[in-house]
């Protein structure tokens, strides 16, 4: 098999996908890099030696490759994608899709009048516990979907997402898009319906009061990152711009009746996601979302709390990045670029949760009014949901 030529564009956080991506005679290789930092053109030296570096993203596109890869801070996915796009080169787009609607759709829209593939990051849709749980749903063990409740604990919300751009809400919208488009993606796959209307509430409610700030320019999250970094309340060197909330929470109405809520707080001790899903037969729910973890389920009657009915431990899997779901992302894009088809991950479905996201922002920092949910063009929607084939061609 010829190695399929991949361009990564932004070689910072995410760049350790390519420990999957660059893989010289077993079918992919990274032969260009493009950023503007100079630490990170270093690290792709080093990391990469043969490839070409470069701050130019009209000569990574010119190189020959046959894929990028945008893995940039969130508010440049867009125009870097529709760049890339335009060029015709399948672009694999890390998540959130794009941080304003519009722009969202303009991805969608280039991608089908250019005919370029289109592949967005969204990992989760490979990791076993998302998984089994959707397997347990899509086999009937709880009966018709009703409801999907999520809790969201980020115990390293400080750490992670306040002391870099992550802060800036003109960087990300706010983080119930940035951090939350995984789970409101999620959600929509879990219920197999997407939002029509969300509310929301939340607030600035604890980083907002540290008044120790500095700018991180050239530094990287583990740069400072430390589990001695704790109370939340003691945290230092936050970035000089703090404007987006550390705790929110809404409420969605999807099609077909269905009811979902999502919680998000960025100071609590502990961090994963806990998923309660109700069907007309039964109820599901996970504790802990790594490898050993219990998916317990219940489908009889009881009178009070009682013991799940059946529990199934999430599986093992190879050791990779996010329990082994980025490393099955990166060889989904890569059969994509080869055949094209459907895949696990959607465009329509990342913009959906982009929708979500921004409209749910717009709605808390508004008066939690309820906010509908504008559709997509359905003949957008019908060329993704063939596998980006025009129907003449099908």
């Amino acid at each position: 098999m010829v190695d399929l030529q991949i361009g990564i564009i932004g070689f910072g956080a995410r760049s350790t996908l390519q420990e999957e991506v660059h893989r010289p005679g077993q079918g992919s290789r990274i032969s260009a890099v493009c950023d503007l930092a100079p630490r990170a053109r270093e690290d792709a030296r080093a990391l990469v030696p043969d490839a070409l570096i470069t701050e130019s993203l009209d000569e990574l596109l010119a190189s020959g490759v046959d894929a990028v890869m945008v893995l940039t801070p969130d508010d440049t996915h867009a125009a870097l994608s529709i760049h890339a796009l335009e060029a015709g080169v399948p672009v694999f787009c890390e998540k959130p899709l794009a941080i304003d609607l519009a722009d969202a759709d303009a991805m969608l829209e280039t991608a089908r009048r250019t005919g370029t593939g289109l592949y967005i990051g969204h990992n989760m849709r490979h990791m076993p516990v998302i998984t089994l749980m959707r397997g347990l749903i899509q086999s009937g063990r709880i009966g018709q979907v009703k409801a999907v409740w999520v809790r969201h604990f980020v115990g390293h919300g400080g750490d992670f997402y306040f002391k870099d751009w992550h802060a800036d809400r003109r960087r990300t919208t706010g983080l119930l898009l940035q951090k939350g488009a995984h789970d409101i993606d999620i959600i929509h796959w879990l219920a197999g319906a997407y939002s029509e209307r969300v509310s929301a509430m939340g607030a600035l409610s604890v980083y907002g009061d540290i008044t120790d700030r500095r700018d991180r320019a050239g530094e990287r999250m583990p740069d400072w990152f430390s589990m001695d970094n704790w109370p939340p309340t003691a945290l230092t060197g936050l970035h000089p711009v703090v404007d987006v909330e550390d705790i929110s929470m809404v409420n969605m109405q999807l099609e077909g009746g269905i009811f979902a809520s999502y919680q998000q707080c960025h100071f609590t001790p502990d961090y994963w996601r806990n998923y309660t899903v109700i069907g007309t037969e039964g109820r599901i729910e996970n504790f802990g979302d790594v490898a050993g973890s219990e998916v317990k389920l219940w489908n009889r009657r009881h009178a009070g709390a009682a013991d799940a009915d059946e529990t199934f431990i999430v599986p093992e899997v190879p050791d990779a990045g996010h329990d082994g779901a980025d490393a099955l992302l990166v060889a989904e894009f890569l059969r994509f670029v080869r055949h094209g088809g459907l895949t696990e991950t959607s465009p329509v479905a990342a913009r959906e949760a982009v929708a979500a996201g921004i409209l749910a922002t717009a709605s808390l920092r508004g008066d939690g009014s309820a906010i509908e949910i504008p559709p997509l063009d359905p003949e957008l929607v019908a060329y993704f949901e063939r596998g980006q084939v025009e129907a003449a061609l099908v």
